[in-house]
């Protein structure tokens, strides 16, 4: 299992490696899994802005396609001066494999942190009951 601070080091590393030309916003993530697992991500644009992938999909989408589906817990990374939180689709996706009770951390571009979870973040997401999907 990771510490939080491998994980904010993995997240922060991260930022270096977004490419972001046109919004100058680098964001990196680092998800841990829950048997400990560690994937990073970062944000990853393009001209056709709708083909951007976010640096919290990218390390889930890293983590789902390497047989990982349950999630722990999640640290994103950002240089600005708000804290740095998952958007609404990737609040969506990582409610998929982490549910309700995923910690998510957020740092800003100071490196201080605020802890929350995903269920904090997004009460009513869709997922598989809402649906009327066997779970």
């Amino acid at each position: 299992m990771a510490t939080e601070k491998e994980l904010i080091e993995k997240a922060t590393a991260m930022l270096d490696m977004a490419y972001n030309p046109y919004s100058h916003f680098p964001v990196g993530a680092a998800l841990e899994c829950e048997d400990g697992a560690v994937y990073t991500g970062c944000n990853i644009e393009n001209a056709s802005y709708g083909l951007t992938i976010c640096a919290e999909r990218c390390a889930a989408f890293k983590a789902v396609s390497e047989g990982h589906t349950k999630f722990k817990r999640i640290v994103n990374a950002g240089r600005c001066e708000d804290y740095c939180w998952p958007c609404g689709a990737c609040r969506q996706v990582l409610n998929e494999f982490g549910g309700a009770a995923m910690e998510v951390v957020c740092l800003n571009g100071a490196g201080d942190a605020v802890r929350t979870t995903l269920g904090a973040l997004i009460p009513h997401a869709v997922d598989a009951a809402w649906l009327g999907e066997p779970q």
